[in-house]
């Protein structure tokens, strides 16, 4: 990258408040000379390069409520009945195939996401996780940890099988204050 080009993405990512996308040792000696705070780092992960960006999203704020505790507890009976429709549906007939399970495990947790959020649970994120696998007289243990508020902070959990795959699906919901 030649060094005109440097500079004038040093001062665009600047304006945006992010330098780090940029070797930001060389945009931090030329910059700020003698001083000693590091540049912000920022990393965005997107599955698919070009997936999400014809959907443009505005940015929610919220003002302060100083609500500590749900109105509505997340209905995990419900979830539990979208989970065993949702891979009833989309699994009953299907047979092991890498590829096809990887395009399941993506189209099924955003159905399951979609569906969900259909029940408008105010204050509550979604988080779906979708495992499929071939059945071959094997075992597989599955473990998840996070931190998380015993008192608001649920999840919901479904495992389905036929004759050649398995399948488990998660949905935790995280309280956010």
């Amino acid at each position: 990258m030649s060094e005109i080009a440097k500079d004038k993405a040093a001062r665009f990512l600047k304006k945006r408040g992010s330098v780090s996308s940029l070797s930001s040792h060389e945009v931090k000696a030329k910059e700020s000379i003698g001083k000693t705070k590091d540049s912000m780092s920022t990393v965005s992960y997107i599955d698919e390069p070009g997936h999400h960006d014809d959907i443009p999203r505005p940015a929610v704020q919220l003002e302060n409520t100083f609500q500590l505790g749900p109105t509505k507890r997340f209905p995990v009976a419900t979830v539990n009945n979208i989970l065993k429709d949702v891979l009833t549906s989309y699994l009953q007939e299907e047979r092991y195939e890498a590829e096809l399970c990887r395009q399941m495990t993506k189209t099924i947790s955003e159905v399951v996401k979609a569906r969900v959020k259909e029940l408008m649970i105010p204050r509550y994120k979604i988080i779906v996780l979708i495992h499929i696998g071939q059945l071959n007289d094997q075992s597989m243990r599955i473990g998840s940890r996070c931190i998380w508020d015993p008192a608001n902070d649920t999840f919901s959990s479904y495992a389905f099988k036929n004759s050649s795959l398995f399948a488990v699906a998660n949905v935790y919901a995280v309280y956010y204050e």
